[in-house]
């Protein structure tokens, strides 16, 4: 009974801290709505005189405004990439692994797990990389996210704006979904700006129509500032193929830590977030060519002999304490 009461509250404790998550995505949303009133109600219908601006208008923001709410769309419900199940460990390893108590003999029962598996990054030490959360052997850019409570591959940071976690399956519609924000907020804020500067200056009539339009620049403007930098440090990040968090701590190789280990060349860097077909890069549908168990920095050859080193120089250290 003790248990099932311990129980109750946790569950209980998630339902709640589930429903708060979507808070930031709901006032998004309620922004978004807003301004779609304000530019295509009160500025258009009823501030704009030319029929001919207002046709104009009206197409550009749309077309905006539709990439903007696809993008974002796809980053907030598009499910993050796990490991494969490649990627855990047989039964009879896992047993082994959770009876050990030294930490040497388990990392052991992770080599030997990892000689099939393409693995180049380590732990600072220089260990395999394991998760005891997900009990998976983490893959090269992998991390776990304890707001998702999962391993994602390719992680580059959980975002509370669209309450998901940014990673391999999402990253090009995150990057769209700032691009198109980014375009919709420019769009909105040059078109308002003279009506913006009439109503301040009173060349215009006091409307209900000017409230709206005065909010929508600034809102639009504060916006712009605030995406244009996010916008350009994940442009940085794409062309030099390092996710945020590798940008604050460098991935650990065999030899060492490298901050340029996976840059394959400004290139190639692109093609790994927007995909070879270079006519679906402004569209946010899934292109990335590559999986993440498949790494092209070394080949299955150099992986194997960096296992069977390992496994040999821990056979000798043995065979010399023995």
């Amino acid at each position: 009974m003790s248990r099932g009461r311990k129980m109750a509250p946790t569950h209980v404790l998630r339902c709640c801290q589930r429903g708060l998550a979507w808070i930031p995505v709901i006032f998004i949303a309620l922004v978004v709505c807003w301004s779609y009133y304000a530019y295509v109600v009160e500025l258009c219908i009823f501030t704009i005189p030319s029929i001919g601006e207002k046709i104009v208008y009206l197409i550009f923001f749309h077309l905006s405004f539709i990439m903007f709410v696809w993008s974002y769309w796809k980053t907030i419900f598009t499910n993050p990439a796990n490991p494969s199940k490649e990627f855990c460990l047989p039964k009879a390893e896992k047993e082994r692994y959770e009876k050990e108590e030294r930490p040497e003999s388990q990392q052991e029962i992770l080599w030997r797990a990892a000689t099939s598996l393409p693995l180049y990054t380590r732990t600072g030490a220089g260990a395999i990389r394991y998760c005891d959360r997900c009990q998976v052997i983490k893959p090269d850019r992998c991390h776990h996210c304890s707001a998702c409570d999962m391993c994602v591959l390719k992680m580059d940071h959980h975002c509370p704006w669209v309450n998901n976690c940014v990673g391999f399956s999402n990253y090009k519609f995150f990057i769209l979904f700032l691009a198109y924000s980014l375009v919709y907020c420019l769009f909105i804020a040059a078109t308002v700006l003279q009506y913006f500067i009439k109503f301040w200056t009173n060349e215009l009539p006091d409307t209900q129509a000017k409230f709206h339009v005065l909010f929508l620049f600034f809102v639009a403007a504060m916006f712009c500032i605030s995406i244009l930098s996010l916008f350009s440090y994940h442009l940085w990040l794409v062309g030099k193929n390092r996710s945020t968090i590798e940008a604050f701590r460098a991935p650990v190789f065999r030899t060492g830590s490298d901050k340029n280990g996976f840059s394959l060349g400004f290139r190639k860097n692109i093609a790994q977030v927007f995909g070879d077909q270079k006519k679906y890069w402004l569209l946010p549908v899934f292109t990335s060519p590559l999986s993440e168990s498949q790494n092209r920095l070394l080949n299955s050859d150099q992986h194997a002999n960096n296992i069977e080193d390992h496994l040999a120089n821990n056979t000798l250290k043995s065979g010399k304490l023995h």
